[in-house]
């Protein structure tokens, strides 16, 4: 479907509707973040830096440890700093998931 489609059939909508699709567009789309992906069977389903196995919660880990961006990027190759950018945009909007993550694996 088109946007031109798509915008002619919002049209038609009651307030009420139009209201309810925003509210689901919402949902969805705050659960998306570029670059960061869960799959289930790599990492343990964690969320990851797509096209490795590197999870938000060890890149976090590591800037605690005190390392700096150049460090980590200096150890993973694979990474931009695109990606780490990613990663703290999603820690900081799920900080108790990567806050429990370390914990558990202080603990492993």
């Amino acid at each position: 479907m088109s946007l031109h489609e798509l915008e002619s059939q919002l049209a038609h909508l009651r307030p009420a509707e139009k209201a309810e699709l925003v509210r689901r567009w919402i949902q969805d789309i705050t659960n998306v973040f570029p670059g960061i992906e869960k799959t289930a069977g790599v990492a343990g389903g964690e969320a990851c830096i797509v096209r490795t196995r590197i999870p938000v919660w060890a890149l976090e880990n590591y800037r605690r440890l005190g390392w700096n961006e150049a460090t980590i990027l200096e150890n993973y190759p694979s990474l931009r700093a695109t990606d780490l950018v990613n990663a703290w945009a999603y820690f900081e909007a799920h900080r108790q998931e990567i806050n429990k993550a370390i914990r558990a694996n202080e603990v492993a």
